[in-house]
């Protein structure tokens, strides 16, 4: 470090902590080490006594956190992201919209590998909020050779970006709701409450609604109505499970839908049902969607809005991390504790 005069600082990297002290009210840190001294900060520094101080000197062809971080942050994440910082050398990076964090943890962990450098993210096929911090940069020493900031750029360069948040797309939704004791009144339809808010809050709305009592030939007349109607995503509530009056997987099939898969290995939503028919996406929904805050629904429907394909392969490999323990703060399927 060198002792220099405070107005001579600007620019240079303080190599200590400054403390403030206000009689009465206020010590703490003004300053910390590794602050980049700016104009604004000469007079501060001067009105709590520090005409000169200790400056570190950068060694020949390295840079400092703060711009560390940056250079990061803009190698790992598509451009359209957004970033804060950087705070102690960490850069924030954002979502610009509401979307799938999509993530290439096999990068990830290559560049967790690069000594002194960091990245650390949401996992990947999260669904995220605008303005939602997704991942963060920064470097661990207080500086680091260029040459490995530039090693990292040029990975982006060669394998492409790391972080991505894939938009939704507005889809046409129709909804049916089965069963032969909704549609003769003797219980309340609580598709509104239990899935349509839900489908709220990924920026969709529900275009038309039908019921079915329980019955192959109505259900698969109405998933007929619902898809000459233009629906592009039909979700089928109440039904789907193994009892033999069950009419609901018949009617899909009946309707011509073809069944990609029926049962996945995520609980809750262990009778989950995907179908196609014709390029309309046909979701069928077990009756746990109306009393849990997260199911299997949760997991495929944000993945089907955003474009992505899914198959049984992917469906059979989410076992590992799909059981949800329903948190009462739930907000997300994938959770710090589940790969799903």
């Amino acid at each position: 470090m060198k002792k220099i005069d405070t107005r001579d600082a600007v620019g240079k990297v303080l190599g200590h902590d400054v403390t403030k002290i206000i009689p009465g009210s206020f010590k703490g840190v003004a300053f910390s080490k590794g602050h980049v001294i700016t104009e604004k900060d000469v007079d501060e520094l001067m009105d709590i006594g520090k005409y000169s101080i200790y400056v570190m000197e950068m060694p020949p062809g390295h840079i400092h956190e703060d711009e560390a971080g940056i250079r990061l942050a803009r190698a790992f994440a598509e451009e359209d992201l957004r970033f804060t910082g950087p705070k102690e050398g960490k850069v924030a990076i954002a979502a610009p919209h509401q979307g799938l964090l999509q993530v290439r943890p096999e990068l990830v962990t290559r560049v967790n590998l690069v000594e002194g450098v960091m990245l650390s993210t949401l996992h990947t096929l999260t669904p995220v909020e605008a303005d939602e911090t997704v991942a963060a940069a920064r470097i661990h020493p207080l500086t680091i050779d260029e040459k490995v900031i530039l090693d990292m750029e040029e990975l982006s360069v060669r394998e492409g970006k790391i972080i991505r948040v894939l938009p939704y797309l507005t889809k046409r939704i129709g909804a049916l709701v089965t069963g032969t004791e909704i549609v003769e009144g003797r219980i309340r339809d609580g598709f509104d409450e239990a899935v349509g808010r839900r489908i709220e809050r990924f920026g969709q709305t529900v275009r038309m609604k039908l019921t079915a009592r329980d019955d192959r030939d109505e259900i698969a007349s109405k998933i007929t109505a619902l898809k000459q109607a233009g629906m592009e995503i039909i979700t089928i509530t109440a039904g789907l499970s193994v009892d033999p009056d069950d009419a609901t997987v018949a009617g899909v099939k009946q309707a011509g839908a073809k069944i990609v898969f029926y049962g996945s290995p995520l609980l809750p939503g262990a009778m989950f049902l995907y179908a196609k028919l014709d390029g309309t996406d046909v979701l069928g929904l077990p009756a746990c969607v109306f009393y849990h805050a997260t199911t299997a629904f949760d997991v495929f429907f944000p993945r089907i809005l955003a474009g992505l394909e899914i198959t049984p392969q992917q469906v059979a490999e989410m076992g590992h991390g799909g059981f949800c323990r329903n948190c009462p703060e739930c907000r997300y399927p994938n959770c710090a504790f589940a790969k799903v």
